[in-house]
């Protein structure tokens, strides 16, 4: 039997912050200011991949198209190793390149 998913934020109609009193945990009011401040902060929080580079660098990405037969290999052989399909790229195009 499938469990339901519980959803930790519940998103309801907008507020009006100067007309309606909202606080936080620590009882503080919450402005439109604030909300506003609060909302940017978390967005600069947003965290992604990890990078491959060092700590706070970009990873650059390559894209590249292949034939159907060769992604289908390349995710076998990912499955087989229990890796990812990126990490297998990484390692064969670094071989190659050191032997270049």
């Amino acid at each position: 039997m499938a469990t339901k998913a519980r959803q930790k934020y519940t998103v309801g109609r907008d507020i009006d912050l100067s007309r309606n009193v909202v606080k936080d945990k620590n009882g503080r009011r919450i402005t439109t200011a604030r909300a506003e401040k609060i909302a940017a902060d978390s967005l600069k929080r947003v965290v992604g991949r990890p990078s491959l580079s060092g700590k706070a660098k970009v990873s650059p990405e390559i894209k590249a198209r292949v034939p159907v037969k060769l992604k289908a290999k390349l995710d076998r052989e990912a499955r087989r190793r229990g890796e990812t399909a990126s990490s297998l790229i990484r390692e064969a195009l670094e071989k190659f390149l050191k032997s270049a």
